[in-house]
């Protein structure tokens, strides 16, 4: 007589939620991410989160010009079970804009999250699922804390540099180094 079969957890392929997404079952309303086979309800976005991103998008839009693409929130397919929506993402630049295929993680020179309420999965899971895809770069704003904590070098599951940066410090993505992000204006 054999054991009957235990249920397992099953995980949902990039495939199969950007179909969920193309054919309605997950729809512009539904604020979700795809994190290494789960879908992940991600809290609203708040005021404070608005208004930093908007600050950092005039700084990096003023920086960068043609040297970039700014994406907010695209869908970033990473390998074959993740996809997040990371809050701004800064691309090699593409004529079409990124508007015929998604980002590859090869095209991302910086890759930015805001954390109003998020933090530890930002700096915990999501940090992990960036390395692997070995995203160069990494910030996460930390609201709460009023700091940017910087991810560098990705080597397997982590980063082999990180550094943290407060008010009156000047930040560059590595990639595009003409770019200053000076931290205490993220924050005022």
């Amino acid at each position: 007589m054999s054991a009957a079969p235990v249920p397992e957890r099953m995980r949902i392929s990039v495939e199969r939620y950007l179909k969920m997404a193309a054919t309605g079952v997950l729809t512009e309303d539904d604020h979700v991410e795809l994190i290494e086979g789960e879908i992940f309800n991600m809290p609203p976005v708040g005021t404070q989160h608005s208004g930093i991103t908007g600050r950092i998008v005039k700084l990096l839009v003023l920086s960068v010009g043609d040297a970039a693409v700014l994406l907010p929130g695209p869908t970033l397919p990473l390998g074959k079970f993740s996809a997040p929506q990371p809050d701004l993402v800064l691309l090699k630049p593409r004529e079409d804009f990124y508007s015929h295929s998604y980002p590859l993680s090869t095209d991302v020179l910086l890759l930015i999250e805001i954390s109003a309420s998020s933090l530890s999965f930002d700096q915990g899971v999501k940090r992990t699922v960036y390395a692997r895809a070995d995203i160069a770069e990494y910030w996460v704003i930390d609201v709460a804390g009023q700091r940017l904590c910087r991810y560098r070098n990705p080597s397997g599951d982590h980063y082999a540099e990180a550094a943290t940066f407060m008010d009156g410090d000047v930040v560059s993505p590595q990639a595009l180094p003409e770019c200053r992000v000076p931290v205490g204006a993220l924050f005022k």
